[in-house]
């Protein structure tokens, strides 16, 4: 543990500079560049708001576009970063051949650099609250305490797919499919009342991500979050950053035959 939070802080230069290089290469060559991290949120969130307003009869309801844009946020951050982080080995494979780094240092750094967009992009959320009339209360300071839970779940689901993605290359497609039923356990357009009452409540429950999509969604509505969602969330999260550090760790020296 000890080389591995000096290797940390040897590397941190490097980190940051990866996490720039990240931001970059996501918005080359386009015009509007990272302002795009605040208009497809807001698009998205016009878009589901008309459409599963209208079907779900929510179309007078000023808090459904929050409660969609609170979803989706918090969704396609772990997407974006879980994605980067399956493929963040065979990427860097050129660099990784050529110069030693702590390989873990480009795993960890595909998921900052999303981290950071995602940040960028929670001024949608303030300014769409703004205008809906909900404004910030005591209990908005619990979500800062959410969103490091919900890191902390992309760093170690992160480093579980980054291992198997070096020697399993079909993961890639089956992590998108996933994703999709993972986006439909977690309650983002429709209200999951119904569906925590009935038999198939424990599929959602189940889910670490949609616990921590709901705590989130008390902070900003101004209520104290579940906080048996959250240890719940809290807990896997740490069982999986403890698995994936330990599987990268167990097969990294082999990632060069496989790249």
């Amino acid at each position: 543990m000890k080389s591995f939070v000096k290797s940390f802080f040897q590397y941190q230069f490097l980190l940051q500079e990866l996490v720039k290089k990240g931001i970059k290469l996501k918005y080359r060559n386009s015009y509007l560049g990272i302002i795009w991290s605040l208009l497809e949120p807001l698009l998205t969130m016009i878009v589901l708001t008309i459409v599963f307003g209208t079907l779900l009869q929510k179309s007078d309801d000023k808090t459904f576009p929050i409660y969609i844009l609170c979803g989706r946020l918090l969704y396609t951050f772990y997407s974006d970063a879980s994605k980067a982080a399956l493929t963040s080995i065979r990427k860097n494979a050129s660099m990784i051949k050529k110069v030693y780094v702590p390989k873990y240092i480009y795993t960890l750094s595909s998921i900052l650099f999303n981290f950071v967009i995602f940040l960028i992009s929670l001024i949608v959320l303030v300014l769409v609250s703004l205008v809906m009339g909900i404004r910030p209360t005591w209990y908005l300071l619990q979500a800062p305490f959410v969103l490091a839970a919900l890191l902390l779940l992309a760093v170690g689901t992160g480093y579980i797919l980054a291992t198997w993605g070096v020697f399993f290359r079909d993961l890639e497609h089956l992590w998108s499919v996933a994703l999709m039923l993972i986006m439909y356990t977690c309650a983002i357009f429709y209200s999951a009342d119904k569906l925590l009452a009935s038999r198939w409540g424990f599929i959602l429950k189940g889910n670490p991500l949609f616990c921590l999509i709901e705590c989130f969604r008390d902070a900003v509505f101004g209520r104290m979050i579940n906080m048996h969602y959250f240890l719940y969330a809290v807990g896997f999260s740490l069982v999986s950053l403890v698995l994936g550090l330990w599987m990268f760790y167990k097969k990294q020296d082999e990632y060069i035959l496989h790249i």
